[in-house]
């Protein structure tokens, strides 16, 4: 799809609930409902937002929408380096059967039941966030030595592998070591996860500079299947799971203004807030915003 096609089926409105599927519903996360569909699974993205591990009253209109698409842009893009989940056939067949609406078709994903990894595969090559925090107090970022003298925002010497846990529900990840990442899953697996990260966080950084964007840190996920082959899985490079940044405006010494909800942080973090829920409604301005930063980066990638 172009993005004049995707930005032309963005909804006036969020749709932060998805209801009434002929399907069993599996899980409801922060921002996707999973589906069960026997032998594989719908996986729907609402335009629900968090932010400090709180979902806020107020989605970003199409958010979801952005990231499938981007998603699924980006999983055509990477095909030759790892297998993926997708099922992009059966959604077809599905969305025929069923009638499913061009909205949920386009926020959709059908996918390969698989086994998740129990850790997030977190790519850094600038030190920037908590990486940034971490080297002012330790002179490294999980356990990782860095050189002395670096900068906020300045690129790494080389893009390092930084995994965590996944906690449950309402509590924080946790970053792990190379050993500790070996125990959970075995030594092997470890290492071609890490290597996978490594080699899709290099393709993903110098495909987004030929869009004009820096692609500052990534997160991934991964499964198997019966047969223990490793597959691709969640989203892919998108502004939820990657910290982007305009090459035009890049400067070190400073936290880049970012193509995600960095807007509604800032916004939040003025508030006299505690970040727990209840949390506060977003002004229009602050969702418009929010919502154009999302479809800028989406239209940087496709053109």
């Amino acid at each position: 799809m172009t993005f004049t096609d995707i930005a032309r089926a963005i909804p006036q409105t969020a749709v932060t609930q998805i209801e009434g599927l002929p399907f069993p519903k599996l899980a409801s996360g922060k921002v996707r409902e999973i589906f069960d569909l026997g032998d594989a699974l719908l996986i729907a993205a609402t335009d629900r937002l968090s932010a400090f591990d709180v979902i806020l009253p107020d989605g970003i209109p199409g958010k979801g929408i952005v990231l499938t698409q981007m998603s699924l842009w980006w999983f055509a893009q990477v095909r030759n380096l790892i297998p993926n989940h997708l099922l992009p056939d059966q959604a077809g067949l599905l969305a025929q059967k069923y009638q499913l609406s061009r909205d949920l078709q386009l926020r959709s994903m059908v996918v390969k039941k698989l086994k998740p990894l129990p850790i997030e595969c977190v790519v850094r090559g600038y030190l920037v966030g908590s990486g940034w925090n971490s080297y002012q107090k330790t002179g490294g970022v999980c356990g990782l030595k860095l050189p002395a003298g670096l900068r906020q925002a300045d690129r790494l010497p080389e893009a390092i592998f930084t995994p965590t846990t996944k906690a449950p529900k309402g509590r924080h990840d946790e970053p792990i070591d190379d050993a500790q990442g070996a125990a959970l899953i075995g030594a092997a697996l470890y290492g071609q996860v890490k290597s996978v990260s490594l080699a899709l966080y290099r393709f993903g950084h110098d495909r987004a500079a030929r869009a004009g964007m820096i692609l500052a840190d990534t997160k991934f996920e991964f499964g198997t299947d019966a047969a223990g082959q490793l597959f691709l899985i969640d989203e892919i490079l998108t502004p939820d799971s990657s910290r982007y940044w305009p090459k035009d405006s890049y400067a070190v010494d400073q936290s880049p203004p970012s193509y995600d909800k960095q807007f509604v942080r800032d916004y939040l973090l003025g508030l006299n807030w505690v970040q727990r829920p209840p949390a506060p409604r977003l002004p229009a301005d602050v969702i418009a915003r929010t919502q154009e930063k999302y479809l800028a980066a989406l239209k940087n990638l496709l053109g």
